[in-house]
């Protein structure tokens, strides 16, 4: 590890070298074709060349799909989650890459089909959180982290306009880590090929995505006892672990599973669109005419293909386990002798969707209204049989965001009329209102989804146990509040959930019929203690019937106190203190087989506040991170060491002290 950092510092000041050269040189761009020096150089007496700084310069900005807000990249410093693969608030089952959810609770709200398998969903790209991009030049910027037990996250991302009307790109992202206890390794990949196009008349315009996410997450199902951790010289890859057996060889390019997960899937994802409307032309000079294009309707087709797996397997299972945890009798393979258990459901997923678009004002495309119909044809492959399924859905929606960017309304809908899924539904409603400087934007948003529990609920489910299923549908109710302002941001939610479907242990499942209300309000803040040092504060508060089978912290926090900067024109520094912090609570116990999060009452975790200490700091396009994490594990019982572990879930461990060490450098081609 010190040699890979070594060899990066010493690249970084090469690197840093050259562009001074660049800068300070002597050139020969002075001399003309003959060969003599221009008059400029000769009145300097020396052939430097003035650096234009132009040359380097780039506008990027990006939006979301089906979003109107263009978005410039975050440069900033001081916010390290901002760049690692693991949200700020996740909870998650020791090292990066392991199944997790967030400590900030927020239910899954989609109606129609869904698998039911999102442990993982905070590492996969996805429609939802893909960009797409346009950029004045070639931007490239590569990301690579290496922490303690030779965990490793790149992160690649490349894009470009070959023409103003037409941008394509790619992002790439490795995620390995072996973790520090038995059968604990995992290794995600993704990747996402992207663009978008509009006509030289801008009447056509098309939207393109290929993306795909593999994870392997071995399992180990917690260690079988506690105490082991504070023992003596008793290293963690050693500690007894309920399943699994331990990683003699990982290769971050090429993991085997022999007992965990493997999720798969893949999405190719088109969308096209015509105009018709009012056009027009200006003509910028003698040669060169911009054409202009006031849409009035819009045709749009979109068209999306999806195939997921999902496997669970232990080629070397402990046949008593599995018979207490999930009430099953493995199968013995006749050459080896040994029990073994392979649990999988596949689907695949085709999607059509024609839609309307009208524009009512000719000059704001920001405010329109739109129908459209989907169909979904679905096929799902598992134990016993392969089936076929469809959805027939209806959906509308309105916007207006005003061309005086004071108001953004935002109305839609979407009803499943026939189907796998028919009778489920959505309704959302937002509004937003800019007022001034001072008191900034205010938002209230509403939303109401009644779906059909997901397919792993299902009997006819690989993953469904002996369960009956047969459960109505859950209603979720949303309400929102949020203001932002430079003073402070605050926001409240209320969740009201109904007929909520949960795994109450192992392998059952079960309907909780009462209504679960769930109050969230949340806080963030700078405070600005001097001239160089910062607070930055973060809080939410969580409450709910602690009956309900919904478990969070009453307090979740997280604080970075840092001293920032910028020194000798270029280096600009943010170092300090970080903490997290979350009052005691029953967290959720995990069942490898499912891959799914259940409620337990038997166990509180009660950890120290997550303490990490930071230093980063950028020159110009050139970024470094380095962290020493898990401070708060220190421990002086029995001499020194950082043993003092905090418990993730009910015999989930995270680690002690991890250094990590990070870079993230941009280019502009």
């Amino acid at each position: 590890m010190y040699k890979i950092i070594v060899s990066i510092l010493l690249l970084v000041s090469f690197k840093i070298g050259l562009a001074q050269r660049g800068i300070q040189g002597i050139s020969n761009a002075g001399r003309n074709l003959s060969g003599n020096k221009s008059s400029k150089s000769d009145s300097l007496g020396l052939g430097f060349e003035h650096r234009d700084d132009l040359k380097d310069t780039i506008t990027i900005t990006y939006k979301f799909l089906d979003s109107l807000r263009n978005i410039r990249i975050d440069t900033n410093l001081n916010d390290f989650y901002k760049y690692f693969s693991v949200p700020a608030s996740q909870q998650y089952l020791g090292n990066n890459g392991k199944a997790g959810y967030n400590l900030i609770f927020s239910p899954f709200a989609k109606a129609g089909w869904d698998a039911g398998f999102h442990a993982f969903d905070a590492y996969k790209f996805t429609l939802e959180n893909s960009k797409f991009y346009r950029t004045t030049k070639p931007f490239t910027r590569i990301g690579y982290e290496l922490a303690s037990a030779k965990e490793q996250l790149i992160n690649i991302l490349h894009t470009q306009n070959p023409k103003p009307n037409f941008n394509f790109g790619f992002e790439y992202r490795l995620i390995s880590a072996p973790g520090y206890f038995s059968s604990q390794n995992s290794n995600n990949k993704s990747y996402r090929l992207f663009s978008n196009y509009q006509s030289k008349r801008k009447r056509y315009a098309a939207s393109f995505i290929f993306m795909g996410n593999l994870i392997k997450s071995a399992e180990n199902g917690g260690v079988k006892n506690d105490s082991n951790l504070s023992a003596k010289n008793f290293p963690l890859y050693s500690i007894p672990t309920n399943i699994g057996g331990r990683i003699l060889n990982f290769n971050p390019f090429n993991t085997t599973v022999n007992t965990g997960n493997t999720y798969k899937d893949f999405t190719f994802f088109l969308r096209q669109s015509y105009d018709i409307g009012k056009k027009d032309s200006i003509a910028i000079n003698d040669s060169t005419t911009e054409y202009l294009f006031y849409a009035k309707l819009r045709f749009q087709h979109t068209f999306s293909y999806n195939t997921s797996s999902y496997q669970f397997r232990d080629i070397v299972a402990d046949s008593a386990l599995y018979k207490n945890w999930y009430d099953t009798t493995l199968i013995k393979d006749p050459i080896k002798g040994t029990d073994s258990i392979v649990v999988i459901d596949k689907w695949k997923v085709i999607s059509n969707d024609f839609s309307l678009v009208q524009f009512p004002d000719t000059k704001n495309t920001a405010q329109y209204l739109l129908a459209g119909v989907k169909v979904e044809n679905i096929n799902g492959t598992f134990k016993t049989k392969s089936k076929n399924f469809f959805n027939i859905i209806l959906h509308g929606e309105y916007r207006n965001k005003t061309r005086n960017r004071l108001w953004d309304i935002l109305a839609n809908g979407e009803f499943y009329t026939a189907g796998l899924n028919i009778g489920d539904y959505s309704a959302t409603a937002a509004l937003s209102r800019y007022l001034n400087k001072k008191w900034g934007n205010v938002r209230l948003y509403f939303s109401n989804v009644n779906r059909t529990p997901s397919f792993i609920f299902n009997p006819l489910s690989s993953f469904n146990f002996g369960n009956t299923g047969g459960y109505g549908k859950e209603n979720i109710i949303i309400l929102k509040a949020a203001a932002d302002n430079p003073f402070v941001s605050l926001s409240a939610a209320n969740y009201f959930i109904t007929n909520y479907v949960y795994y109450k242990n192992y392998h059952e499942t079960v309907q909780y019929k009462n209504v679960i209300n769930l109050l969230q309000v949340s806080a963030s803040k700078k405070f600005k203690l001097s001239k160089r040092w910062n607070l930055y504060s973060e809080i939410t508060l969580q409450q709910t019937d602690p009956a309900a089978p919904i478990k969070v912290p009453f307090i979740f926090t997280r604080n970075r106190l840092a001293y920032e900067g910028v020194f000798y024109k270029n280096l600009n520094l943010s170092t300090g203190i970080e903490f997290r912090y979350y009052t005691p609570y029953k967290a959720y116990n995990y069942s490898p087989v499912m891959g799914q999060f259940m409620p337990q009452d038997s166990t509180t975790i009660n950890n120290r506040p997550d303490i990490s200490a930071f230093l980063h700091f950028r020159i110009k396009s050139f970024t470094l991170f380095l962290r020493g994490e898990n401070l708060n594990t220190i421990n002086f019982t029995d001499g020194f060491g950082f043993t003092k572990y905090n418990f993730s879930s009910p015999h989930y461990v995270y680690p002690g002290f991890i250094f990590r060490f990070g870079i993230q450098w941009g280019f502009v081609n």
